[in-house]
């Protein structure tokens, strides 16, 4: 876990004047939180590393958390195609957990056990 211990401190560390949405009421990423930063990502380079950071936090736990039979991949797409199937209510984005979702697409897509 200290993988994404690190990449969550950093996102914490520059979220403020990057982005604009907040974590839940748990401190936790949320969905609104990374939908922003997948918007911002093509135009915004703090944005990006943000992005990117997270994202391999996430990635790199899920990795060592499961066994895989196919390699883990998460691109901006991917992303947004989990984060839309397990988040679809928009007015609850802001206190949805991110990680959760797309940790379990990652792990589902990766035939992890």
């Amino acid at each position: 876990m200290r993988p994404l211990f690190i990449c969550l401190t950093l996102i914490a560390s520059f979220a403020q004047p990057a982005l604009a949405a907040s974590s839940t009421d748990r401190g936790e990423i949320s969905v609104a939180q990374v939908r922003e930063m997948l918007e911002a990502a093509s135009t915004r380079p703090q944005a990006r590393q943000l992005l990117v950071a997270y994202l391999a936090g996430v990635g790199e736990t899920a990795g060592m958390l499961a066994k895989c039979s196919r390699s883990l991949n998460l691109d901006r797409d991917l992303v947004a195609a989990a984060l839309e199937a397990g988040a679809p209510d928009a007015s609850r984005w802001s206190q949805t957990p991110a990680t959760p979702i797309i940790v379990a697409d990652l792990v589902a897509r990766a035939g992890c056990r």
